[in-house]
């Protein structure tokens, strides 16, 4: 597979940049960014959306936690 080029790179990031921005605002309704998603995955390459699932998810956990809004599960941890 050959890497993107410079346009496919910066459409690709456009497109996650306004998917994550209608997230960012439709936090209660995320099927509201449908379309976004869609452009978002046809611009793409699947790894590169699977990173930046991944990316989302943790950059809001972290926001969340250095907020000191980040509450652990109560259960104890089994080994």
């Amino acid at each position: 597979m050959a890497a993107p080029s410079m346009k496919e790179r910066q459409a690709c990031w456009g497109a996650r940049d306004e998917y994550w921005k209608c997230l960012d605002e439709n936090t209660e309704d995320a099927s509201q960014c449908k379309k976004l998603r869609s452009s978002f995955e046809s611009s793409c390459p699947q790894q590169w959306i699977k990173y930046f699932d991944k990316r989302r998810d943790y950059l809001k956990f972290k926001e969340k936690f250095e907020a000191g809004q980040f509450q652990p599960s109560k259960t104890p941890a089994k080994s």
